[in-house]
């Protein structure tokens, strides 16, 4: 069993089994669990206690999953880990753009879940190394990655887990073109994967970090490639 230095997780699913499953794993791992069936308990526990992170079923009785997302990420900055049915893809997207961090489709291996949930919060919980991370830099974008704070124009930048780490890799190859599977493989740490996350997550950020997210100067396309970071030139 892999020691999770105790962080809680909560986990959101109406059936009873899967829900014991999941919860049975993550303890395995070392991780604290909290289990609820149905929105407004997610809510209500979420608000008695933040999470470290949230597995988070998308058909939900009382309130859907991306409902439950879309208040959970307007009150908290606590990962979110969707769990999707096979055919759900509209709604898989729906939940990136709202936030959620990552997504499993049912059915699924519940390691692969663990895993999934363990990736996520390495990333939150990244030791700080002995020598920073240099800030960088480009007009009126400032990120520090050893903090994990963007600012633009000196205002705090709202960004999901794999926006940022999305983000700095970007800021560290600047001029690169990186086809969406690069990223995939770089940024998420998956060699097998939808790659539109990848497509969602660069809109998402093109709508933070853009003056006209529609005709992006910083992130730009490589038609029939991938994704350029251009960067300003200031």
């Amino acid at each position: 069993m892999s020691n999770e230095g105790g962080r809680r997780v909560l986990v959101v699913d109406d059936d009873p089994t899967v829900s014991e499953v999941v919860g049975r794993y993550l303890e395995r791992a070392g991780f604290l669990v909290d289990r609820v069936g149905d929105g407004p308990a997610a809510l209500r526990a979420a608000a008695a206690a933040t999470p470290d992170l949230v597995v988070l079923d998308l058909m939900l009785p009382g309130m859907s999953g991306l409902e439950v997302c879309r208040r959970l990420r307007a009150h908290a900055d606590v990962p979110v880990v969707m769990l999707t049915a096979l055919g759900d893809e509209a709604d898989r997207v729906v939940g990136l753009e709202i936030g959620a961090d990552d997504y499993v489709t049912k059915p699924f291996s519940p390691r692969e879940l663990t895993l999934r949930v363990q990736s996520v919060l390495r990333r939150v919980g990244r030791p700080r190394p002995a020598v920073p991370d240099p800030v960088l830099r480009d007009g009126d974008l400032r990120v520090d990655p050893t903090a994990r704070l963007a600012f633009r124009d000196g205002r705090p930048l709202a960004l999901t887990v794999r926006e940022f780490d999305l983000l700095v890799h970007f800021l560290q190859h600047p001029g690169r073109v990186f086809a969406r599977a690069d990223l995939l493989e770089q940024v998420w740490g998956w060699t097998v994967g939808d790659q539109a996350t990848v497509t969602v997550h660069v809109r998402r950020l093109r709508e933070k970090i853009e003056d006209d997210p529609a005709h992006p100067a910083r992130i730009v396309t490589a038609w029939g490639v991938g994704y350029r970071y251009e960067g300003t030139g200031r």
